[in-house]
């Protein structure tokens, strides 16, 4: 038997990209998930190993649906061949039912954690740079000094917080953070 996997990490993506070429590469069953790869706790991926028996196939589109890490990917693969179930990757046209197909995967394993620890590399590197030219990351405030003065002033003058934060165009709970009781006076 043939038994797919598919991953997304965010509720924002879609799984169909993965779910067709799973039906195109004929999974008769296929499972997923919505959660991060970093994840261990996986249903999805769970259910899927519990369907497989001796000389069924899981496949996954790309390697990287399957896990982050690669203890964790080799592993999953080392307990599949122990119970004599083979694994299939279709991007990178993996297949461990074959001894070339077995070292391939450690090879394209290897350099998805490698591309994973330095594309994380990358990001810090630039955060840091970015901190040194005084940026900090993350979304602009929504509270600017302009309107944390505006804020004082109406509540000096009897303002609702509702009225204020319309106002502002923040939420109360924002204005309230900005703005604790102890500074509104």
């Amino acid at each position: 038997m043939r038994i797919g996997y598919a991953r997304i990490s965010t509720d924002d993506q879609d799984l169909s990209l993965q779910t067709i070429a799973l039906e195109q590469a004929h999974c008769e069953k296929i499972f997923t998930d919505k959660i991060s790869g970093s994840q261990t706790d996986r249903p999805g991926l769970k259910s899927a190993v519990s369907h497989l028996r001796a000389e069924d196939t899981l496949i996954v589109w790309k390697l990287d649906r399957l896990g982050r890490g690669v203890k964790g990917l080799i592993e999953l693969i080392t307990n599949l061949e122990s119970q004599n179930i083979h694994f299939q990757s279709l991007t990178e046209q993996i297949d461990t039912s074959t001894p070339a197909g077995r070292f391939f995967f450690h090879v394209m394993a290897s350099l998805a954690q490698m591309e994973r620890e330095l594309i994380i590399e990358r990001t810090q590197a630039g955060l840091a740079a970015a901190r040194q030219k005084g940026r900090i990351g993350g979304r602009k405030r929504s509270m600017t000094d302009s309107k944390i003065e505006a804020a004082k002033k109406l509540f000096e003058a009897g303002a609702l917080p509702k009225d204020i934060a319309r106002n502002l165009g923040v939420s109360v709970p924002t204005l309230y953070r900005w703005l604790p009781a102890s500074a509104r006076s």
